[in-house]
């Protein structure tokens, strides 16, 4: 058994000598790299990248990491990173990432577990009772799951959504209405730092939470566009089926554990990044409050542990996705504009939106408002743009159909262009300033915390190379 364990030391210890060693060993320029039609190539395979992923589903994971490895290589052979060239320049880029990773690791898995205490409250089994009759009682229903992922994962929200559907009518679901639950899912966690992957993102970014709300004037303009056309198009073809049965018992106790692990993240993220934030990049606070406060409720009820190994294979795929945006040279991308969003957002809807969401974030200058709308509603458009929609085309296989989720599903479209316009027309674009200092600066706490007092503002290439003269 010990030879196994050294084994699986050994790549650990290696990227532990590359952050020791990082600052040493980059190189003093990053060349400039080729472009091919006037693109640079990393923005070519970052783009390969993400069309393997739309395109060969089941192989998600490997292409993440193929496209990763590809461009970690690239860069180091021909272009450098952020901070410098070679084995240094990556070192030095892990040391700047590594708390945001760690950060986004912990919710992705821990909110898995979130989701599955609440689903286990029974509270879902319960919502059936509230609906009313007709095409209205379609509609509420994405209005709840609307309102549930505002605090759930969107992709919970979503599958919660499509269980109650499945049950309210009959296992007969127009392929209009499944566009409208994962649209429904994807507006009401665009305005909730806890409520979708992307504004989680942009929350551990230094984003404030309060910059993302607004999103809710365009999202709630959308769902109204959109889930009152489904609503419809649903009663059409196979109308609600009025609940009868016992009333549901709710476990408040899973209940009060999903309250207590998200209030226990909230007050932790406000109180590092206004109380201390010179230390908020230093160690993942974020995530280990999420998992202390799991941990603490563990006496009172047992997470499900096995959802863990499928979780931890889905939040791989992610963080490779948003390494390998953090490695673009995103000084040469379109300027933040309220066009530069409105079209992310369509991107979106082919490529998925995590690593949109990461260049935006080392891009900077967008209104996170806007933008946290356009990427979260903007992936409803296709099936497989965005995770919650993947998640339930494998509930009901029969959308996964791009055409006819396109055809049916127009209202989807059409509630995005509203929503933005109203957004736009209501409050108008305001870019928020840079949150956090990029660059060298950014790194500086942790790179140099034990540089000598005259590094004073050398790059970090030069700190090893060319040290100042002694007075």
């Amino acid at each position: 058994m010990r030879h196994k364990f050294a084994g699986c030391l050994r790549p650990g210890a290696t990227l532990l000598l590359l952050l020791a060693l990082g600052p040493a060993w980059a190189a003093e320029t990053v060349p400039e790299g080729p472009v091919l039609f006037g693109i640079p190539v990393d923005f070519i395979l970052f783009a390969l990248t993400l069309l393997g992923v739309a395109l060969l589903h089941h192989y998600t994971l490997q292409v993440a990491l193929t496209g990763l490895a590809t461009i970690t290589v690239y860069k180091l052979l021909f272009t450098g990173f952020k901070f410098g060239a070679g084995l240094g320049g990556l070192a030095i880029h892990l040391q700047h990432e590594w708390v945001m990773l760690s950060n986004l690791l912990g919710l992705l898995l821990g909110f898995a577990l979130l989701a599955r205490h609440f689903e286990e409250s029974r509270v879902p089994d319960a919502l059936p009772r509230y609906l009313p009759g007709g095409w209205q009682g379609g509609f509420v229903l994405l209005v709840m799951i609307f309102f549930l992922s505002s605090f759930l994962d969107n992709i919970a929200a979503a599958l919660i959504g499509g269980t109650v559907a499945r049950i309210v009518f009959r296992h007969r679901l127009h392929i209009g209405y499944l566009a409208a639950i994962v649209a429904a899912s994807n507006a009401g966690g665009s305005g909730s730092v806890v409520g979708d992957t992307t504004t989680t993102m942009m929350w551990i970014d230094g984003v404030s939470p309060l910059d993302v709300t607004h999103a809710y004037v365009a999202a709630g303009v959308a769902l109204v566009f959109c889930g009152i056309p489904a609503a419809l198009q649903q009663h059409r073809y196979a109308p609600i089926v009025a609940h009868s049965g016992e009333a549901t018992r709710v476990d408040w106790a899973r209940v009060a554990i999903v309250g207590f692990i998200l209030l226990s993240a909230i007050v932790t993220n406000v109180t590092v990044n206004v109380l201390f934030p010179e230390v908020s990049d230093r160690f993942p606070f974020l995530g280990a409050a999420v998992w202390l406060a799991l941990l603490l409720a563990t006496p009172l009820r047992r997470p499900e542990w096995s959802l863990l190994p499928d979780a931890l294979k889905g939040s791989i795929f992610l963080l490779s996705l948003v390494l390998c945006a953090s490695m673009m040279p995103v000084e040469k991308l379109p300027a933040a504009s309220w066009q530069t969003a409105m079209g992310l957002g369509f991107v979106s809807a082919v490529f998925d939106n995590i690593p949109l969401t990461a260049l935006a974030l080392v891009q900077g200058g967008y209104d996170w408002g806007v933008l946290a709308y356009a990427v979260g509603y903007g992936g409803s458009m296709i099936w497989f743009g965005s995770s919650a929609g993947v998640a339930l085309a494998n509930m009901f296989p029969e959308a996964k159909s791009a055409g006819r989720w396109l055809l049916h599903g127009w209202h989807v479209t059409l509630g995005y262009v509203v929503g933005f316009l109203t957004l736009l027309f209501v409050l108008g674009w305001q870019p928020h300033p840079r949150h956090k200092a990029e660059g060298i600066d950014a790194v500086r706490p942790t790179v140099l915390a034990a540089s000598p007092a005259w590094a004073g503002d050398q790059p970090v290439a030069n700190l090893v190379r060319h040290p100042a003269p002694a007075a």
